[in-house]
């Protein structure tokens, strides 16, 4: 029964006893007046959670800013006398509304002519109905109960201070149902499933599944060992600092804070040096393609059990930087100074994606190797970042790819941590959940994974009998809730199921794409934006459209599409190898792509796009990019663009505008990768063999 039906119902039982109560209550009214007399009439109260909700307590009694039903809710509040200020629970503030009815069930306060007339029309009712000796006799035992009621209630107020108001509410008034959190979640209502033109066997031709090793007779076979369930990108981590490639599994942001700028200008803060790596007669050099650092502020107890220098231990404010790089060689570096943190580990691969570090906070780093080399076949790395041990490896020659031998991972890992399973797509076509089965004592400082059930997910393209079109994902996977977003060597764009591991849709991107997925909510709707390169001789020899595309997350639908006409060369691919950024803040109306040989094999574009249109706001050109933008914002929302170019510069522009506020030149050769930010610095590797701390200002 709702509060106002009750209100109604205990009105019509003792209509008569209202003016008694109405007195009782007036002098508690007067009493409580008294005692906050030197607060004023409304007492904010801040939730410590993301958004300020704020509860005003009127002055009487029945003014506690909650409504009645909820009031029970407020459970651990501290009253700061002085300011009149009082701090809440998050976990216990639950909802903030106008209360429907008084502190005494039949009140309803502000409407004494209501009240009245009620009132008196049932006490006539009952004096008909009821002997007056018999109706007398209610009265004054009612009344007499209520004076005591009256006097209890005094007593406690009298003895009330402000620092117990709340509680003196909570005793008084009882919840009628679970109460109902005051805070608007950020995650939407989401189906994903396919419309004709997206649907997956238009080109996909077959999926196959195995578990540990056994491959199912169908996918309808298929039971998951715990349900898999992202959330909201911002919400992936709580470590601090940059732990995948583009921040978390929406792939929107490789920067962590907030920077920020007074003259909004580019200073070379410290550099480090790389090497190379020879390999089947090809060089690898530096940091290439998505090669982004990773970022991280390590907890005091965790860096206890390093590997660390006693230096790099004892720094209370050390942010870490680790960085793959092509050499073969991870590199842990102080991003104040960019002095080694320990030694450099050699794992004897190259690198040309970026690693991950465990969402969890766990010293784990993932990171997949992106060629063979002379040691053997590529794999993926699961390293102990405790003493740098290697813990795990997988995918290399894996019988279930149909891609045979090869085994490259240019991708970057993510992490289900309520499952404790990795999920890592590569470019054999295969994408692998893995139950890590993590065990980890901080205080000890011990760890261990015991990799477990190991599923694997394959399919084969509709395009991909032909010669140039091939399986295989070297882009980073996209997440949300349970479904994976990914596309692959052979023009596919795929929405997979991680939970029953069957294909909810498919979109035709037409060519090689190496561009990550980016997810985007947009008036409660998950979108995501994608390109993809130009590979010679799959679509022309000369040049071809680049479309940048705009997807509704949920069908697979092309919401907008915007082309550019690009070159390409053999081995050096136009069009986009990017990844987009998405803008927020005061850039929330803008995604920002660098699109390579727009107007020859030596040029390209950065390029603002509006988000509901697809129209071209700005472009700077320069030297073709490889390297993804990095959307920086300051403390106020104000957001700049960072990117690199292969003509060695570092660039730094209003995000609105396009003006170039600062250029920085870095290298004298090429730069592919992407550079992450942390705070006022920025981080990015070279082909020449540097890593370079920048220092925005």
């Amino acid at each position: 029964m709702s509060q106002e039906r009750k209100s109604h119902v205990r009105k019509s039982r003792f209509g008569s006893q209202y003016r008694s109560r109405q007195k009782a209550l007036e002098k508690v009214r007067a009493e409580e007046r008294k005692l906050h007399e030197t607060q004023k009439k409304n007492i904010k109260v801040k939730a410590e959670d993301d958004d300020e909700v704020i509860f005003h307590l009127n002055s009487e009694l029945n003014g506690f800013s909650g409504k009645t039903e909820e009031s029970k809710a407020i459970h651990s509040y501290t009253v700061k006398n002085t300011t009149g200020h009082i701090s809440a629970d998050k976990k216990n503030i639950h909802k903030s509304a106008r209360p429907q009815g008084g502190y005494y069930a039949g009140i309803e306060p502000g409407n004494k002519k209501k009240n009245r007339k009620k009132t008196r029309s049932t006490a006539r009712r009952t004096v008909l109905k009821i002997f007056g000796g018999a109706a007398i006799l209610c009265v004054v035992a009612i009344g007499i109960l209520m004076i005591r009621l009256q006097d209890n209630f005094l007593n406690t107020i009298q003895d009330v201070v402000p620092d117990k108001v709340l509680e003196v509410a909570e005793k008084i008034v009882e919840p009628k149902g679970p109460p109902v959190d005051m805070v608007a979640t950020k995650e939407i209502s989401f189906e994903p499933h396919c419309v004709d033109s997206t649907s997956p066997s238009n080109f996909i031709t077959s999926t196959d599944i195995e578990v540990d090793g056994n491959i199912l007779g169908s996918v309808s076979e298929y039971t998951p060992d715990g349900e898999i369930s992202f959330l909201v990108g911002e919400d992936y981590t709580e470590a601090e600092g940059i732990v995948t490639f583009r921040g978390n599994n929406f792939r929107d942001s490789a920067a962590y804070g907030t920077t920020e700028m007074t003259d909004y200008t580019l200073t070379q803060k410290w550099s480090h040096d790389t090497g190379s790596l020879s390999s089947g007669g090809t060089v690898w050099t530096g940091s290439g393609w998505t090669g982004q650092p990773l970022m991280t502020k390590w907890p005091l107890e965790v860096k206890a059990h390093m590997n660390m220098y006693d230096w790099a231990k004892d720094k209370d404010d050390l942010i870490e930087v680790i960085y793959a790089c092509m050499d073969g060689y991870v590199y842990f570096l102080d991003l104040e100074t960019g002095e080694p943190t320990r030694d450099a580990l050699y794992l004897g691969y190259t690198f040309k994606g970026a690693g991950a570090l465990d969402p969890r906070g766990y010293p784990i780093m993932y990171v997949g190797a992106g060629y063979n080399s002379d040691q053997g076949t590529a794999r993926v790395f699961i390293i102990n970042l405790l003493d740098c041990s290697t813990m795990y490896t997988f995918g290399d020659n894996d019988p279930f790819s149909q891609r045979g031998s090869l085994s490259f991972f240019d991708g970057s890992a993510l992490v289900d941590e309520e499952t404790d399973t990795l999920i890592y797509p590569g470019e054999n076509g295969i994408v692998y959940l893995i139950r890590l089965n993590t065990q980890y004592d901080p205080a000890a400082g011990t760890l261990s994974i015991s990799p477990g059930r190991t599923v694997k997910w394959r399919y084969y393209g509709a395009r991909t009998s032909t010669e140039t079109f091939w399986l295989g994902m070297e882009d980073s996977a996209a997440v949300y809730k349970g479904y994976l977003f990914v596309a692959d060597n052979g023009g596919n764009l795929i929405c997979l199921d991680l939970n029953t591991l069957q294909l909810v849709w498919a979109q035709d991107v037409l060519d090689d794409s190496n561009s990550t997925p980016v997810l985007s909510i947009e008036n409660g709707k998950l979108y995501l934006y994608v390109s993809t390169s130009f590979r010679l001789g799959w679509r022309s020899y000369d040049t071809a459209e680049i479309p940048i595309w705009k997807i509704d997350a949920e069908t697979g639908e092309i919401v907008w599409h915007t082309d550019y006409n690009c070159y390409t060369d053999d081995g050096v691919s136009g069009g986009v190898q990017s990844t987009i950024a998405c803008g927020k803040n005061s850039l929330s109306d803008y995604i920002y792509v660098t699109v390579s040989k727009t107007e020859d094999n030596a040029s390209g574009v950065l390029a603002c796009l509006d988000k509901n249109s697809g129209e071209i706001l700005w472009e700077h050109h320069a030297g073709y990019a490889w390297s993804s933008p990095v959307c920086v914002y300051d403390s106020h929302g104000t957001g700049k663009v960072l990117y690199c170019s292969s003509d060695g510069n570092m660039y730094l522009l209003n995000g609105e505008t396009g003006e170039v506020h600062d250029t920085l030149s870095l290298s004298e050769g090429v730069i592919e990768a992407s550079p992450a930010v942390y705070g006022n610095c920025a981080v990015v590797g070279t082909r020449d063999c540097k890593i370079w701390g920048v220092e925005l200002g």
